[in-house]
């Protein structure tokens, strides 16, 4: 029998109930009211655990003293032992710190591989948004969103990129069109006209300015097509079930969805298509400028994407938040969704993926698209303020006081002026890219619930809380003799 401490045979062998192992009595006994410990299976161990061994022993001699060689001996051996004992406890946390060292070095390693994906992903995202001058963060909050179908056609994609390539080359260099409006101009706008009430309840206007006439929709589901040539309603239709949430132009096609879920297509006042892709209201649609995609959210938390050439869905995709409001970019790359968790989610239109978010103060009301293609301005429910977003930076570079709440949004084509209009008024405000600095060319106190520009920003159509459109424009423009003026 050998010691596990000294690996010499024991005077006193003693044996561990824990771990069955041979030891001298006198090292395990020191061992254990140091370390309390069995030094092989590092179970807890006291001197009760010990079991003394039988075996024939040899009687020592009385202990010399140190004057002789035999003393001698007895002081190097109990100086071995003590030194045994400390050898084997080293070795013990030798390996002990070697496994520590080995575990924090993979997770060290695990960390850094997350890093280096995580910022690779920001990068890819901050690349894609940059062909256009448009960077975002990553994706760090919610839930994971999921694509409910396989994403659009190889068909779609090559319009999306069609579509992309050919506005995104003349966007900086186009010019201002001759007989768009200026400011000198906007500063003499006033209400020149104004309609009967057309739909109780209406929130939402269109505007075709092809053929002058606006879409409106009411609370009982009925839409109607306004001619503002001809001051009357000349068409009308039946949306479904529900008020009319919203509805827009698709060339000369006409969609509106409802609070019920319903989205329907009109042409010449023939119904042509309908959706039911959500399960609750349809908040806001959004077309894409290549006409052919139709965007619709809803408080059932996804988007869902249409291909108009086929009246099919295209594709849907559920997020982590009721959404309120929606546009494309001007490029049609990128699709922005407002939602009531006071986000703006940025999603690349080819594969759904969630590009950047954009944290604002409180719910999304509206949201809009500067022309420029870099510049995006939103409005959160219970702000008086719009925060001018600008997408190479993510972050806020302006922020204008409307001084009431809003509820609409529109920049027009040339991305110098953008209209704001809530219950208490209608502000407009220019940025001077030649100055660099913003300025407040119109101030009017017509409340409305939606907006739109007229045909070279000549005019500006409003929808006020009792479904009449009111025209605001340079009084001269216009006939008395064939106007409802609004004094």
């Amino acid at each position: 029998m050998l010691c596990a401490i000294s690996g010499e045979a024991p005077q006193v062998p003693v044996a561990s109930r824990k771990s069955g192992t041979i030891f001298e009595k006198r090292l395990i006994e020191a061992y254990i009211a140091e370390n309390g410990r069995d030094p092989v299976t590092d179970e807890e161990l006291s001197t009760d655990d010990l079991v003394e061994l039988q075996t024939a022993r040899t009687v020592r001699p009385r202990p010399p003293t140190l004057t002789s060689i035999p003393s001698l001996l007895s002081v190097f051996q109990n100086e071995w032992d003590a030194l045994a004992l400390e050898t084997y406890t080293l070795r013990q946390q030798l390996t002990q710190t070697r496994q520590e060292l080995s575990t924090a070095l993979y997770q060290h390693d695990a960390a850094v591989r997350v890093i280096a994906r995580l910022s690779r992903e920001r990068d890819e995202a901050r690349e894609a948004l940059s062909k256009v001058s448009v960077h975002g963060q990553p994706t760090t909050n919610g839930d994971a969103m999921q694509v409910d179908s396989p994403g659009l056609s190889s068909n779609l994609v090559a319009k999306v990129e069609a579509t992309q390539e050919k506005l995104s080359k003349t966007r900086r260099k186009r010019p201002v069109p001759d007989g768009w409006v200026t400011a000198d101009a906007l500063n003499s706008f006033s209400p020149v006209e104004k309609s009967n009430p057309l739909y109780a309840g209406a929130r939402s206007l269109a505007l075709n300015t092809r053929s002058d006439s606006a879409l409106v929709g009411g609370k009982d589901g009925k839409l109607g097509v306004y001619s503002i040539v001809e001051k009357a309603i000349v068409q009308e239709m039946d949306a479904g079930p529900g008020s009319v949430s919203d509805a827009l132009w698709a060339g000369d096609r006409i969609v509106a969805s409802t609070s019920a879920g319903n989205i329907r297509i009109f042409d010449s006042g023939t119904e042509v298509a309908s959706f039911s892709s959500h399960a609750g209201e349809v908040a806001a649609l959004a077309l894409h400028p290549s006409g052919d995609i139709l965007a619709s959210v809803g408080v059932d938390k996804s988007y869902t994407f249409y291909d108009l050439t086929t009246s099919t869905v295209a594709t849907r995709v559920l997020t982590d938040a009721a959404l309120t409001t929606a546009a494309f970019h001007p490029d049609g790359h990128l699709f922005a969704a407002g939602g009531v968790d006071a986000q703006i989610k940025v999603y690349d239109v080819k594969t759904s993926t969630n590009a950047a978010n954009f944290d604002s103060t409180g719910p999304i009301t509206a949201i809009s698209f500067s022309e420029n293609g870099t510049w995006l301005a939103s409005a959160a429910k219970g702000s008086t303020s719009v925060s001018i977003w600008d997408l190479r930076k993510a972050a806020v570079v302006h922020a204008i006081d409307a001084t009431s709440p809003i509820s609409a949004l529109r920049w027009e084509y040339t991305g110098q002026f953008l209209a704001i209009t809530g219950p208490s008024g209608l502000v407009v405000q220019q940025y001077s890219k030649s100055a660099k600095e913003w300025s407040e060319p119109l101030k009017s106190a017509v409340p409305s619930m939606a907006v739109e520009w007229g045909l070279n920003a000549s005019a500006i159509h409003c929808l006020d809380a009792e479904g009449s459109i009111v025209t605001l424009g340079p009084r001269m423009a216009f006939d008395p003799s064939q106007s409802n003026l609004v004094g």
